[in-house]
């Protein structure tokens, strides 16, 4: 759903805020970025290390996920006054062009990151199975054009090209600090694609290649990376929670026809579609395993450490269980 601001509030939060004085001044000689989700914030904090005098702010902190949020009236100020504005791209950040028109700092950079992937960037698909999903009328789109797949931060090959793009963008910002800059880049680089390798190996070693979600499936992008199939109850940015007794019939018969020992969730379900899998296949006794598509990460999480790549490291040990079908 395209999401729109109230911009006569925002302008007289601006004004407001600008009146009482230094509510909305930013500190001397810091760079001010601010993110929408938790991936490009902590991919942010990685590039841009210590003691450079950055400041950087995630929006969506509060365990909303991208599809359901609505920025506040502070939240379009935030961006309004940043020096770096960095968001996914989607269908889900409609809101955003309409925040950019208010924007008060005419010299910041803005970094849309599915049109720095180009080509990148999948289109959404449904497989066979799937319930279909019925796209808002009020996205102001041709019926004809392409809708994009948003989770674009779930693949690994993804945030190791999207970094060094982080890098040349705070480099155009503070080119007094290119060398640190790039040289965290290069770093954070190499851990993420030390991990894409362990993620390949363990596709490759799998005893199945299948990957079944009672649940929406946002991980087309992993999937692709490392040559998976999947089936899945919902596409990854559908809003439905109830599935068709025909979709549930469907995926209990594919577990038992490909010898699957687990069904899929994403975090913070209730798993009672999975759990209606598994008591319509023939054994009834596949586990329940959660992959974590990081869309519900809090600022409570970040202070207690959770990281990009602890959470896709937890990532791998379930999809290794996962691949190691009945064991």
């Amino acid at each position: 759903m395209k999401k729109t601001v109230s911009v006569v509030l925002a302008v007289l939060l601006l004004l407001g805020l600008c009146a009482c004085g230094d509510t909305a001044v930013k500190k001397a000689d810091s760079l001010h970025i601010v993110t929408t989700i938790f991936p490009i914030y902590d991919w942010v904090r990685n590039v841009a290390g210590q003691g450079n005098n950055v400041e950087i702010t995630m929006l969506l902190d509060s365990g909303v996920d991208l599809h359901s949020f609505q920025p506040t009236a502070q939240d379009i100020l935030k961006v309004a006054t940043c020096d770096l504005f960095l968001y996914v791209g989607g269908e889900s950040d409609g809101w955003v062009q309409d925040a950019l028109q208010e924007a008060t700092n005419k010299n910041m950079v803005v970094m849309d990151l599915m049109d720095a992937l180009g080509e990148r960037v999948k289109e959404e698909e449904a497989v066979e199975g799937m319930e279909a999903h019925d796209h808002d009328d009020d996205h102001n789109q041709d019926e004809e054009a392409p809708e994009y797949d948003e989770h674009i931060w779930l693949s690994l090959r993804n945030a190791a090209f999207l970094v060094d793009q982080i890098a040349e963008a705070l480099i155009r910002l503070d080119a007094a600090h290119e060398a640190a800059y790039r040289a965290n880049a290069a770093a954070y680089g190499e851990k993420l694609q030390a991990l894409d390798r362990q993620y390949a190996q363990a596709a490759a070693n799998g005893a199945v290649d299948t990957l079944l979600f009672g649940d929406r499936f946002p991980f087309r992008y992993l999937t692709d990376d490392y040559g998976l199939t999947y089936f899945a109850a919902f596409s990854g940015c559908s809003a439905e929670t109830e599935a068709s007794f025909e979709t549930v019939t469907f995926l209990a018969a594919k577990v038992d026809e490909l010898g699957l020992g687990a069904v899929m969730t994403i975090e913070g379900t209730d798993h009672r579609i999975a759990q209606t899998i598994v008591q319509n296949t023939r054994l009834k006794d596949q586990r329940i395993l959660t992959l974590d598509s990081l869309q519900s990460v809090t600022a409570r999480d970040v202070q207690n450490g959770a990281t990009y790549l602890s959470i896709m490291e937890r990532n791998l040990l379930v999809l290794r269980e996962a691949l190691a079908g009945r064991g």
